[in-house]
C-alpha cells in the first residue's frame, strides 16, 4: 500500500494552508562599479495570482553594519524609492502574472555591496520564505 504524507499548517485565522509563497533568486551576484544589474526574483504561490493584491518589497542590508533600507515596493504599480541611496536608481523589471518580481539597479556603486531581500505576498498566501541576493560590486569584470 502507498502512503502519502501531506503536511498542513494553520495560520492565525484557522485557515488551512498547504504551502506558502516560494521565492527563487540567484543567491549571489557580482557587478562592475557603474554598470546596471538585474536582481532576479521569481515566485510560486499556492493561491491564484491576483495582480490587484500582490505586494512586493525589496530591502537592502548593507555589508557594513547599518540599518536595512527600503529599495522598492510594488502594490498595483511600481513605487521606486523617493529618498535614500537608491533614489532614481531602481527600475521595475518584473511581471506579476509571470511570477517575476525582478528589479534593475542602475549604475551600481560600492555602497550597494550587501544583501538584497525580495519578499512577495499574494493574499491569502502571505507566509513563506524571502529571497536573498548577495551583491558584490567590483572594480572591473
Amino acid at each position: 500500500a502507498w502512503l502519502f504524507h501531506i503536511s498542513y499548517s494553520f495560520n492565525t485565522h484557522g485557515v488551512l494552508q498547504v504551502s506558502g509563497i516560494r521565492i527563487y533568486t540567484s543567491g549571489s551576484m557580482e557587478a562592475v562599479n557603474g554598470t546596471d544589474v538585474r536582481l532576479k526574483c521569481t515566485f510560486q504561490s499556492s493561491a491564484p495570482i491576483n495582480p490587484n493584491t500582490v505586494t512586493i518589497s525589496w530591502t537592502f542590508r548593507p555589508l557594513t553594519q547599518g540599518r536595512e533600507e527600503s529599495v522598492f515596493h510594488y502594490q498595483h504599480q511600481p513605487y521606486p524609492p523617493l529618498e535614500g541611496i537608491f533614489r532614481k536608481r531602481i527600475s521595475w523589471d518584473g511581471d506579476i502574472m509571470g511570477r517575476d518580481a525582478s528589479i534593475i539597479i542602475r549604475e551600481v556603486k560600492f555602497t550597494y555591496n550587501g544583501t538584497y531581500i525580495c519578499q512577495v505576498k499574494n493574499p491569502p498566501d502571505v507566509h513563506g520564505t524571502v529571497g536573498e541576493i548577495k551583491l558584490r560590486v567590483v572594480t572591473t569584470g
